[in-house]
């Protein structure tokens, strides 16, 4: 099917899941959890074709490659949104306006979603999850480089919600995947409501320039760590460490460390040697270089980079506020650390700092729709209009009104 056949289909099947109750979303939702289970080894046997002929190197297969631990957390996502409240039908404000006429504001799906992701076939699971209980149809899009995944997972979720009675075909996934096809996609106005990239910098780029559908945009993480001069030293090198390294190719990851003049003067060192046991290659200001001479120079776009690997730049600062101009400058309106034991430091940065998701004392590693409770995510949106920072289930809809009278005409 081409792919303006493939987003008519998913219109035309919109009201098989908008319509549906909760618990009828629930029982497709298991029904999608158990099949990736049981058919796992169907799954990691297509994810394998992908996996042999990818030629992008390491961080690009650590994101790719699904095996049974992968698989069970992708069904458990799955299952988390079992317990989570469909928002749809929620009534976000009631009242009664001068004319008698009952005015209600009621959440409802945005309708046909259109997914463009990358390497990354988890995505493909938990759009379509996400779609279900929050009643929006779904058109999915990943690259060539998970065709084969792509195309198990969804036809395993919808041969168990098919099984169970239900309509599947609100669920599409284009398979055509050239550049035709994606730039086909991101025009499909009247039938895709809203585009949402997930990918890196050029997917993201690309949607957001060529796109004429309405796009939320998920940004790339060029995300800091910062240790102001009171950080406790046994607090900071652990959250810099698990921010950096405990998965690199990941965008809530640690890019660059930005550090107090007096608390680099008494712990550059300390601060180096962890991230060397690491294996962290390390770029440096030539305040950072004039205590430590060995370090390798930072460029001015080293400071813009999602390295997405085991390298990161670090760079002196004089206090909060050259450390919050400096993210706000050269970041990307993700996800952002104070490390400090001054609460009126850490308030201004929190404040001030103008990204989705801000930390005191903690590793960015947490931005992720799991770990904040949302059951999954579409995205970590970077942008401020409708939706910021993990788009669980609220996010994925809009609201109307709805309005009840008793013959009113407007004079």
């Amino acid at each position: 099917m081409t792919t303006h056949e493939l987003c008519q289909k998913a219109k035309d099947n919109l009201t098989a899941i908008s319509l549906a109750g909760e618990q009828d979303m629930n029982a497709m939702l298991q029904a999608a959890a158990d099949a990736l289970r049981e058919r796992a080894d169907f799954i990691i046997g297509e994810n394998a074709k992908d996996v042999r002929s990818c030629t992008r190197g390491e961080q690009f297969i650590d994101r790719l490659i699904l095996d049974k631990k992968r698989i069970d957390g992708i069904a458990a996502g799955l299952e988390k949104l079992i317990a989570l409240q469909c928002p749809v039908g929620e009534v976000l404000e009631e009242r009664e306006l001068y004319n008698g006429l009952k005015l209600r504001r009621v959440r409802v799906p945005l309708g046909v979603l259109g997914i463009i992701y990358e390497a990354r076939p988890n995505v493909t699971a938990d759009a379509i999850g996400l779609c279900i209980k929050s009643g929006n149809a779904v058109v999915l899009r990943g690259s060539k480089d998970a065709i084969f995944s792509n195309k198990a997972v969804t036809l395993v979720v919808k041969d168990a919600i098919r099984s169970r009675g239900y309509n599947p075909e609100f669920i599409q996934l284009i398979e055509d995947t050239s550049r035709d096809s994606a730039n086909e996609f991101m025009k499909m106005n009247g039938l895709i409501d809203v585009l949402i990239p997930r990918g890196g910098a050029g997917l993201i780029r690309s949607a957001v320039e060529n796109a004429t559908v309405p796009v939320i945009e998920t940004g790339t993480g060029n995300c800091h760590v910062y240790f102001e001069k009171t950080a406790d030293i046994k607090k900071a090198i652990p959250i810099l460490i698990n921010a950096k390294t405990q998965r690199t190719s990941v965008c809530n990851a640690c890019e660059s460390l930005l550090i107090d003049n007096s608390f680099a003067e008494e712990h550059l060192q300390e601060i180096v040697g962890a991230l060397r046991e690491k294996n962290v290659e390390i770029v440096a200001c030539d305040r950072c270089r004039a205590l430590m001479p060995e370090l390798l120079p930072a460029t001015e776009e080293d400071f813009y980079t999602e390295f997405l690997a085991l390298k990161i730049s670090v760079k002196i600062v004089n206090d909060v506020a050259e450390a919050i101009a400096h993210i706000n400058k050269y970041g990307t309106h993700h996800s952002d650390c104070i490390v400090t034991e001054n609460a009126s430091a850490a308030e201004k940065f929190l404040n001030e700092v103008d990204s989705a998701a801000v930390y005191w004392n903690a590793s960015t590693r947490f931005t992720d729709g799991f770990e904040f409770g949302l059951g999954a995510e579409m995205g970590i949106s970077t942008q401020k209009l409708h939706a910021r920072g993990p788009m669980g289930l609220k996010e994925l809809t809009s609201y109307k009104y709805q309005i009840a009278g008793n013959g009113q005409v407007r004079g």
